[in-house]
């Protein structure tokens, strides 16, 4: 079931990142995963939800993001090749998950659509998902060893970001670090209504990014040329929002639970 595309199960990684999306890893931890096998250090990226739609699921809603995309066919598969060239671009390994986008998913006894707004997405999992925390913290369990965990830390409060999330905690307990989802992160006030302000109950963990490092981030974030439409204008509004952003952070930060 699994989609698995350069990853060496046998392996013991320095550094496990888990993102939702094709395209979460680059955005919120290409800078550290650069950082890391620059170092010589040994990094898998894991994107959960990057499997095909069903082959009868259509809307207004899903052909209005594959205009903005301008994918008009074969979305996800398109989605990959540009996760493996950024991968590539970052030195990670990776593997894709066959678990579908929401804006593809379907109520399980229903057979109708879960999520057909940008209100449905940014808001809360349908109860009909439930299982499926348990289902991707099984697959979760099945990854190689690894020094380190990352999972998302939920903020923007999309659907796809909190279901892995629980999948993970689930799988691992607290033994996590939640990375900053980049680029909902840099709205104000969406950090604090996840770790609260003070944080309360969070440490944070800054990791410098050098130059070369930097640079790498951003050229794997071009990759996803797909995605760019959606969060930037051109390639000097990405860099400047992306440098200004690991300015004002210090690089990129990660939290704990304590």
């Amino acid at each position: 079931m699994t989609q698995t595309h350069d990853a060496h199960p046998t392996t013991l990684y320095d550094a496990i990142f888990l993102a939702p999306h094709l395209d979460d890893a680059a955005l919120s931890c290409g800078g550290q995963i650069a950082g890391l096998t620059r170092a010589g250090r040994r990094v898998l990226v894991v994107t959960v939800m990057a499997g095909d739609p069903p082959t009868d699921v259509e809307n207004d809603y899903i052909r209005s993001l594959h205009s903005r995309w301008e994918l008009e066919r074969d979305a996800t598969a398109q989605r990959r090749a540009e996760d493996s060239a950024a991968c590539a671009l970052l030195g990670a390994d990776y593997l894709h998950w066959p678990f579908a986008d929401c804006i593809y998913r379907l109520d399980p006894v229903a057979g109708q659509p879960l999520y057909l707004s940008d209100d449905d997405i940014f808001g809360d999992v349908h109860p009909a998902e439930q299982p499926l925390v348990a289902e991707i913290a099984d697959l979760l369990r099945t990854l190689p060893a690894a020094r380190q965990l990352y999972a998302p830390l939920t903020i923007g409060h999309h659907v796809d970001h909190l279901l892995v999330a629980e999948a993970a905690r689930l799988a691992f307990g607290d033994d996590l670090l939640f990375y900053e989802d980049y680029p909902y992160a840099q709205q104000p006030g969406k950090l604090a209504a996840v770790i609260g302000e003070p944080p309360a109950g969070w440490q944070p963990t800054v990791a410098p990014l050098a130059t070369a490092d930097l640079a790498a981030k951003i050229e794997a974030i071009l990759a996803f040329r797909s995605q760019l439409s959606t969060f930037f204008t051109a390639r000097a509004d990405l860099e400047r929002q992306v440098r200004g952003y690991a300015k004002r952070v210090g690089g990129e930060r990660v939290w704990k639970r304590v």
